[in-house]
C-alpha cells in the first residue's frame, strides 16, 4: 500500500525541514512526497530540492501559483500516485517514526477507506512544549452533530474515496478539511478506524486556529456544510464544538 503525503509550502523555510526530517525517520518506506508549492520567495524550494536525493525518487517537487491552501492541497491530490492519501502541513511533523507503518496496517488489516488518530499541538518557538492534546475517538452514527470530527493533520483516506466522492471544496476556505471529513465519513459513511496514538505534532498558529476571525469565519463555514450535505445540526453546535476546546487549553496554560 503506498501512501501519498501531500505538503503545501508557502515561504516556509523555518519549519519545512523538520517536516522532511520526520518523513525520512519512518520505518515504513512505501511512501511519496509531494510539495505543492505556491511559489514561495524565500529559501523554501532550496531546501525542498536540498533533499531530493535522500527520498531517492520519492519526493515530488510542483511549484505554480495557487488559490490558497485548499487549492494548493487539491493540487497535490491531482499527482498522487498512492493508494492513501494524507496531508502533513509544512510547519507539523510526524509524532515518531512508526506513524506511517502504524496508519499502514490499521487500513490493511481493518480493510478501512480512512483512519485518524491523536494529535498535539506544540508552541512555535519550542516544539518541545506541548500546548494542547486532541484525544480522539471511534466514530458513531451522529457524532459530527454532537461536535465530534477527527484532528484532519492525522486524516489518512484511500484515494478511490477521493475520486469518488471529491477532495477540497475550496469555497469553505479555513474549514474546508470538516467539509470533506463530514462529507467522506458522515454523509457517505466510509468505513473508518480511529487509531489510539499521536500521530502529528503541530505547532500553534495554522489557518483555522492560530487568528480569532478565522475561527469565527471556520465555525459559520462549518453549519454552512452541514447545510450543504444536507445534515441538520443544532444552532448552538459551534458552542458545543468549541466549549470543551477552550476548557482544554485554559487546562494546558495553567499547568504548563
Amino acid at each position: 500500500m503506498k501512501i501519498s503525503i501531500i505538503t503545501a509550502t508557502y515561504n516556509s523555510a523555518a519549519t519545512l525541514s523538520d517536516t522532511l526530517d520526520s518523513i525520512l525517520r519512518q520505518t515504513y518506506q512505501d511512501y511519496e512526497v509531494i510539495i505543492q508549492d505556491g511559489m514561495s520567495t524565500d529559501d523554501t524550494l532550496a531546501i525542498a530540492r536540498s533533499y531530493e536525493s535522500r527520498f531517492d525518487g520519492r519526493l515530488k517537487i510542483i511549484s505554480e501559483k495557487d488559490d490558497g491552501l485548499y487549492d494548493a492541497m487539491n493540487r497535490g491530490i491531482s499527482h498522487a500516485t498512492g493508494d492513501v492519501i494524507g496531508i502533513l502541513n509544512s510547519d507539523d511533523f510526524y509524532a515518531d517514526n512508526d506513524v506511517l507503518r502504524i496508519i499502514h496496517d490499521t487500513m490493511e488489516h481493518g480493510q478501512v477507506d480512512c483512519v485518524y488518530g491523536n494529535l498535539k499541538y506544540v508552541l512555535q518557538g519550542d516544539t518541545s512544549v506541548v500546548v494542547r492534546h486532541w484525544q480522539g475517538s471511534q466514530y458513531s452514527e451522529g457524532a459530527f452533530c454532537k461536535g465530534w470530527h477527527p484532528a484532519h493533520p492525522t486524516f489518512y483516506v484511500r484515494k478511490k474515496c477521493l475520486d469518488r466522492y471529491g477532495a477540497f471544496d475550496t469555497s469553505f476556505a479555513v474549514s474546508a478539511d470538516f467539509e470533506l471529513m463530514l462529507r467522506l465519513i458522515e454523509k457517505h459513511r466510509i468505513s473508518n478506524c480511529y487509531i489510539d496514538h499521536c500521530l502529528v505534532m503541530m505547532r500553534e498558529g495554522g489557518e483555522s486556529n492560530g487568528k480569532l476571525s478565522n475561527i469565527i469565519k471556520g465555525n459559520r463555514n462549518i453549519m454552512r456544510a452541514f447545510r450543504k450535505n444536507g445534515i441538520q445540526v443544532s444552532m448552538f453546535y459551534p458552542v458545543r464544538r468549541l466549549l470543551p476546546k477552550i476548557i482544554e487549553r485554559i487546562r494546558n496554560y495553567k499547568f504548563r
